[in-house]
């Protein structure tokens, strides 16, 4: 496991379009679809990274608090599944099921997506506001397993609220750490 941070795309991108399978209902869907009223969270996550599973409760209390305001919650896994099998789609349904997630786990098998947001790491998260331009990226807050800091989603929480008054999240935004995206040779 390599610690890597997120990329830090430019505040004020657009964000960029797709359309992939979602693991959960099974159905193909498209960023126009799952772009949410005031906002859209985009989660680049998978089954197996411990920085994942250790933001999981997080990543469902935060979507169960902000849907209902208007912000669709969108999981995104991108790694390489042949070498990585426990990140494979059949696993990604039930994982999200296990999890609690209620919201769409998109299988991004050609990594294309993953690419054109400048995805690192997992979690790797970008909020877009309601005209979707990038407001915020990087981490939940400063919890990592085994630092001892307490998990509450601090950093996203006020980077949601402030799109919800319609205001610019301040800076500083501290990039996401976590596992590398598992890129195909």
């Amino acid at each position: 496991m390599a610690l890597t941070e997120s990329n830090m795309l430019p505040l004020g991108t657009v964000a960029p379009d797709f359309t992939l399978p979602d693991t959960v209902s099974g159905k193909t869907m498209n960023l126009n679809e799952l772009t949410g009223d005031k906002g859209t969270v985009l989660m680049f996550i998978c089954n197996h990274c411990p920085f994942v599973i250790h933001v999981n409760d997080e990543l469902v209390r935060l979507s169960k608090d902000y849907q209902p305001k208007g912000i669709s919650f969108v999981g995104i896994s991108s790694n390489d599944v042949e070498n990585y099998p426990a990140d494979a789609p059949d696993k990604m349904t039930l994982l999200a099921k296990e999890a609690g997630y209620d919201f769409p786990y998109l299988y991004d098998e050609s990594q294309e997506v993953a690419k054109a947001y400048d995805a690192a790491c997992t979690p790797d998260i970008y909020v877009f506001d309601a005209n979707n331009k990038l407001a915020y990226r990087g981490r939940l807050d400063g919890s990592r397993p085994g630092n001892n800091i307490a998990l509450t989603g601090e950093d996203m929480r006020k980077a949601l609220d402030h799109i919800l008054e319609g205001k610019a999240v301040p800076e500083p935004h501290y990039p996401s750490a976590g596992c590398n995206i598992k890129w195909k040779k």
